[in-house]
């Protein structure tokens, strides 16, 4: 664990076993609905297999940039995320207000998550976390010792951060709920004080509120004058019914994902012979992909998928503690906090320690947006373990080979060497020149000692 290079390596390991789980578990279940419904039992996973080469390449590219590229990048994800969204919710409404399942206007079509813009599929939230971290990250670096004054964090963090809420809110409430988690992680690596989060907190309260209210209204996929579906999940959350009475009602995948994990048992029913894919339980190749897992391949499967999400968990924190740069460091703890989180909401929620979220179980869910900015976030973290101090002095002292470097990633800057002390006066007598006395006018008297007490107000001495 003390070698250079091992949290770099740590990274790639627990990252690509969590892919290869994530191919295997979304061709286990879509082949049987796959296969029934167009004789292809391959489609869903041959789909994420293209989404996880192009994802693949977003981390190649990613563990070749510098941090400064990644500092500059910020703003204009963060810009476009925001565009995005703008226009999923604007197109959202204007379907809701005509009575029209999805919103279209010329080659651009929207279904409540998600963007259709010339037949490819986007999910503008994911890419909104990606850039928060950038940007967020970017800001609170360049803001350092300032944000101890609540004006600094009101400007620009809070009101970007607020804005966003709202626009992702209003369709996800659980990738919300992952913006929040990122957003508390940034800050407290960056050691913002105590009663920060808790303001954080009270406002995050309150909007949750608002969100579940305005269910009631159409907001994501409730319906106006139909039962407030998020509601409807807290309540079942904090009052659990009877198994037997919902069986068919609307906590239908709430019991189909118990029976999946009962069903498994220690050791799981082998994999590819789970029988609640067979269009028993809903979503199950993407929200409750972690209950086929459990039901396939037992305890003994989730404790290693646990696993995987906690090494994941101890190197992103272990590369924030190493990296000498504060981006570099807040960034790092930004996308693992984001990774962490999320993984747990979702498993929470299979398993019945969460409310229902819907989110995607990063690397494993069905899903090629969240794929590939999932493996980007990866790259950016490899980028910044192969920068940590004394990685890069490992690299440089024995260099790979030219054309590594030129097909997976270039050598990092070597940590900035320490100053030398400053040499001393050539002319220096037998008496300090810091003691010799004052031949002018403005010399003090010998014994009289000088005022060097501040003059002027507190804004003139900080200007």
């Amino acid at each position: 664990m003390d070698r250079p290079l091992t949290s770099y390596y740590l990274l790639l390991s627990c990252s690509g076993l969590l892919l290869l789980i994530g191919l295997t578990m979304v061709f286990s279940a879509t082949s049987v609905k796959d296969y029934a419904e167009d004789g292809n039992a391959s489609a869903s996973v041959t789909k994420q297999a293209i989404f996880a080469v192009i994802g693949i390449g977003a981390f190649w590219v990613c563990q070749r940039l510098p941090a400064s590229t990644y500092r500059s990048l910020g703003r204009p994800l963060l810009f476009t995320s925001v565009v995005l969204l703008v226009v999923l919710n604007l197109l959202v409404a204007y379907a809701r207000l005509t009575n029209q399942k999805t919103g279209q206007i010329g080659p651009i079509e929207a279904r409540l998550n998600w963007l259709f813009v010339g037949g490819i599929q986007l999910q503008p939230s994911e890419l909104a976390k990606f850039a928060m971290v950038l940007w967020g990250a970017h800001i609170v670096a360049r803001k350092g010792a300032a944000l101890g004054w609540w004006r600094e964090l009101a400007t620009p963090l809070f009101p970007v951060v607020g804005l966003l809420f709202v626009l992702v809110g209003y369709n996800d409430t659980g990738t919300m709920l992952c913006l929040l988690a990122l957003i508390v992680g940034l800050l407290w690596a960056a050691g913002v004080r105590i009663r920060v989060f808790g303001a954080l907190a009270a406002a995050g309260l309150v909007g949750i509120g608002l969100l579940v209210a305005v269910a009631s209204l159409g907001a994501g996929s409730g319906e106006r004058g139909e039962d407030n579906y998020r509601f409807a999940r807290l309540d079942m959350f904090f009052n659990p019914p009877d198994p037997e009475t919902c069986k068919l009602d609307g906590c239908l995948q709430f019991y189909q994902g118990r029976l999946a994990i009962e069903h498994g048992g220690w050791f799981g029913v082998g994999l590819g012979k789970g029988s609640l894919k067979w269009d028993w339980l809903p979503e199950a190749h993407n929200d409750f992909i972690f209950a086929i897992i459990a039901e396939e391949l037992g305890v003994i499967g989730c404790v290693v998928v646990l696993s995987l999400f906690a090494v994941l968990a101890y190197t992103g924190f272990r590369i924030a503690r190493r990296v000498d740069d504060p981006f570099r460091r807040l960034a790092a703890t930004a996308v693992t906090t984001w990774l962490v989180s999320q993984a747990v909401i979702n498993i929470g929620g299979v398993v019945g320690l969460l409310p229902i979220t819907g989110l995607p179980l990063p690397f494993i869910s069905d899903g090629g947006s969240a794929l590939v900015v999932t493996l980007a976030g990866i790259g950016m973290l490899a980028s910044f373990a192969r920068a940590e101090p004394d990685a890069a002095r490992a690299l440089h002292a024995r260099p790979p080979a030219r054309w590594v470097r030129l097909l997976w990633a270039p050598l990092p800057p070597l940590p900035g060497r320490r100053r030398r002390p400053a040499t001393p006066p050539a002319g220096r007598g037998s008496v300090p020149r810091s003691r010799e006395r004052r031949h002018d006018d403005q010399a003090a008297p010998r014994g009289v000692r000088q005022d060097r007490s501040r003059r002027g107000t507190a804004s003139e001495r900080r200007r």
